[in-house]
């Protein structure tokens, strides 16, 4: 069929990040409302009433480093002291875990850098049951919660003292203890599982609430919308948190919808409560979490917060991000950096000075520096088998199947035949 004479031709719009490699960066357009300026709803007000907090931005930490606003949590200084310790033992951890994948002791590691504020000061304002479905980039709720540093760092390595036995990629953790569920390599499983959580636990009478995480590129995956719909329908209890930290693996934005609107508008269409919040403060991060978290825990519906943030780093150690965006972006982000940005507002109010600062960050890197010493004691990569072979068919169900019996005793076969050492120690 041709097309008819009278009318333009259609054409499809392909977004462009405004900055590559090589340009120059300024951030002028990203607009930055003042600290203070979001009002703060009742968490009891229908979530039609206030539909202008998923456009604008919630911000407790003003330019003078004070907390302003309806949305100042007002937490003591040793919570605030608390946190900043926990966003820095975050950074450390981070810092020495990627060195030890470049120095060939581990397969792969993502960094949080520049997103410390998301995870930690939504552990603080969590209840220590309430249920984490986190994404790969939030250890900071296990560093916030208590998770031995070892026991991570373990996992990293697929060691010996590895609980998960070497079959999870590095970083995909799982803590019963510490209600992390177990990470998944593919994008936004946990978001169904984190709302099907949430409705067991609603249906059970139970008191305890779900929390997700994934980035702000997932929100284009089936299961996000999935996820929303049963969670509007049964006004599961859980609060979805939606880090957009500006790129995916080496997309941007753009291409999960932020050039149409934000990913907090994303609530709007769904009827739940949406807010977007400076992802870099973590008062901002605490305030609007532990908000959430009082409206599901009194049965008003779920809550959908957009962390407006920027990824400093690379997406993991496989990732070159000067190839595809400019090296001015992290330096030039107008929100500046969550751990600064804390503790400077505790040296306005007099409750921290450089030097604490600096004795805590030798203390935290000390801390860290320890806890890889006994984790590589378990064994790192290339240090031959870590598990015994046959483990490779544990786990996964409650009784093995007579299938599973038979191709392991073929592997076991196969492996005694060839001489070489497989037998669980």
């Amino acid at each position: 069929m041709r097309p008819r004479g009278n009318l333009p031709p259609l054409s499809l719009h392909v977004p462009e990040p405004k900055f590559r490699p090589g340009d120059a960066v300024d951030f002028a357009d990203v607009d930055v409302p003042p600290a203070g300026s979001a009002r703060r709803p009742d968490t009891a007000e229908p979530a039609n009433t206030f539909t202008e907090l998923a456009y604008t931005m919630v911000r407790v930490l003003d330019e003078q480093n004070q907390a302003v606003g309806p949305w100042n949590p007002r937490l003591s200084p040793d919570t605030l002291r608390r946190m900043l310790r926990h966003m820095a033992t975050v950074r450390a951890f981070d810092e020495r875990m990627f060195r030890a994948q470049r120095q060939g002791k581990t397969s792969f590691y993502m960094k949080c850098l520049g997103e410390e504020a998301v995870a930690v000061a939504a552990a603080h304002a969590l209840d220590a049951e309430d249920m984490c479905f986190p994404s790969y980039r939030q250890q900071g709720l296990l560093i916030a919660r208590g998770c031995p540093m070892v026991d991570m760092m373990n996992q990293i390595y697929s060691n010996t003292g590895d609980k998960l036995q070497g079959k999870q990629l590095p970083i995909m953790y799982s803590e019963k203890r510490f209600g992390f569920f177990s990470i998944s390599g593919n994008l936004t499983t946990q978001y169904p599982q984190a709302v099907g959580w949430a409705m067991a636990s609603a249906s059970k009478g139970d008191t305890r609430i779900a929390a997700t995480w994934c980035g702000e590129g997932s929100t284009a995956e089936g299961d996000f919308h999935s996820a929303l719909t049963f969670a509007t329908v049964y006004r599961a209890p859980v609060i979805f948190n939606v880090v957009n930290n500006q790129w995916a693996i080496s997309s941007f934005s753009g291409f999960a919808g932020a050039e149409a609107t934000t990913f907090a508008a994303r609530a709007v269409g769904y009827g739940i409560a949406g807010l977007r919040v400076d992802g870099n403060d973590a008062l901002a991060v605490y305030a609007a979490t532990a908000w959430a978290a009082e409206r599901a825990r009194t049965n008003a519906g779920p809550t959908l917060i957009e962390h407006f943030t920027y990824r400093t780093e690379g997406h993991s150690t496989s990732d070159d991000p000067t190839q595809y965006r400019s090296a001015g972006e992290p330096t030039a982000w107008p929100l500046g950096d969550p751990i600064r940005r804390l503790k400077d507002h505790l040296v306005t109010i007099g409750e921290w000075d450089d030097a604490r600062q600096e004795a805590m960050d030798r203390e935290v890197a000390e801390e860290v520096k320890s806890a890889q010493k006994a984790a590589e004691k378990n064994g790192i990569l290339g240090h031959g088998l870590h598990q015994p072979l046959d483990t490779l068919f544990d786990g996964v169900f409650e009784e093995m199947p007579w299938h599973l019996r038979e191709q392991r005793q073929m592997m076991i076969d196969e492996e005694t035949a060839s001489g070489r050492p497989w037998a669980r120690k």
